[in-house]
C-alpha cells in the first residue's frame, strides 16, 4: 500500500499565491465597486461615527440586550466589547452552559436547554436589543446537529425573543448565505434570514461577513492554516474576503447605537461591516476629504 504524503511547504505557499491572485482580482473589483457606491458608502461611515457621539445618549435610555451563542469566537468578542463600553444597563447572555467570566454587574448568564426554549421565555422577558451569534459546524456536529443548532435553535430563540419584547435583532450570518444554494451552509443561513424576515422585528440587522479572523481556542488545523494564507490578503485587501471577529462586534453596536438608522431590514456585507465598524480605510478617506478645503477637493 501507498500513501500519500502532503508536502505543507509545497502546499501552502502555492495555497497562498493562488489565494492571493484572487484577493488582488477581488481587490480591483471591491474598490471599483466603493467608487460607484460612495452614497452606501457615506452612509455606513456616518452611522459609525453617529454612533459614538450617541453612545451616552443610547446609555441614558437605559436599554436591554441578549447574547445567543456569547461562548464562540464572535459572542466572547461582544461580550469582551460591550463590557468595555457599557452600553446597556442589563446584559443576559443566554447559553447551554455557564463559563468563567470576568465583566461588570450589568451581565447575568442564564443556562438554557434549546430542546425545550419554551420553557425558558422569561429570560427573553422585557428586553429589548437582541444579539445571536449561535452556530456551529458540520464537522463537529454533523449535518442534523448543524441544521438543529444554526436553523432550529435560532429560529425558536427569536420567535420567542419577539413575544417577549425585542425590538432589534441583529444576527451573525455567512458570505455568500443563499437560501437557494446547493450547498448546507449557506442555504441553511440564508433560510433562517428568510424565516426572521417574516417574524417583523421592528429592526431587523443582518451581517454576512467574509472570513472571520481569529485566534481560536479550539482546534482547527486547516482553518488555521487557512488563515496563515489569508493573512496577506487581509493585510493589503482588509475588506475583500476577511473580517477580524473585533471589526464585526463594532459594526453591531454601532449599528445598536446610531438613531438616525430607520430601516426595518438591513443586510450589510463583508465591505459594509468594515465601513460600520468605523475602521474602515474608506472612511478614514471620506473624513478628509470631507474635512479638506473646497479649494483642494476634487472638481
Amino acid at each position: 500500500m501507498q500513501f500519500l504524503w502532503f508536502r505543507c511547504d509545497i502546499i501552502l505557499p502555492s495555497a497562498a499565491l493562488a489565494v492571493l491572485v484572487v484577493a488582488i482580482a477581488l481587490g480591483g473589483f471591491f474598490v471599483k465597486r466603493e467608487l460607484e457606491e460612495p452614497e452606501t458608502t457615506e452612509r455606513n461611515c456616518a452611522m459609525a461615527a453617529e454612533a459614538q457621539t450617541s453612545l451616552e445618549k443610547f446609555k441614558a435610555e437605559g436599554h436591554s440586550a441578549f447574547v445567543l451563542g456569547y461562548t464562540g469566537e464572535v459572542g466572547r468578542a461582544l461580550v469582551e466589547e460591550l463590557n468595555r463600553l457599557k452600553v446597556f444597563k442589563r446584559v443576559v447572555l443566554i447559553g447551554r452552559r455557564q463559563i468563567p467570566l470576568d465583566l461588570g454587574p450589568e451581565f447575568e448568564q442564564k443556562v438554557v436547554d434549546f430542546e425545550n426554549i419554551d420553557d425558558y421565555k422569561g429570560v427573553f422577558r422585557g428586553i429589548d436589543t437582541g444579539f445571536c451569534c449561535l452556530g456551529t459546524t458540520r464537522a463537529k456536529a454533523g449535518v442534523q446537529g448543524f441544521i438543529r443548532v444554526d436553523h432550529d435553535y435560532v429560529l425558536l430563540s427569536a420567535e420567542i425573543a419577539k413575544a417577549e419584547g425585542c425590538k432589534h435583532f441583529s444576527i451573525v450570518s455567512s458570505q455568500g448565505a443563499d437560501k437557494n444554494s446547493g450547498f448546507l451552509y449557506p442555504r441553511t443561513k440564508g433560510q433562517v434570514e428568510e424565516a426572521l424576515k417574516v417574524m417583523h422585528f421592528n429592526r431587523l440587522s443582518v451581517y454576512r461577513p467574509g472570513v472571520l479572523l481569529c485566534d481560536r481556542e479550539e482546534s482547527r488545523p486547516m482553518e488555521a492554516a487557512f488563515r496563515l494564507v489569508l493573512k496577506p490578503v487581509a493585510y493589503f485587501f482588509p475588506t475583500a474576503i476577511t473580517t477580524p471577529v473585533s471589526v464585526v462586534t463594532l459594526a453591531m453596536i454601532n449599528n445598536v447605537v446610531a438613531s438616525s438608522n430607520s430601516s426595518t431590514f438591513e443586510v450589510y456585507d463583508n465591505k459594509a461591516i468594515h465601513q460600520l465598524s468605523g475602521i474602515s480605510k474608506g472612511c478614514n478617506h471620506l473624513k478628509r476629504s470631507q474635512s479638506a478645503p473646497e479649494s483642494t477637493k476634487t472638481k
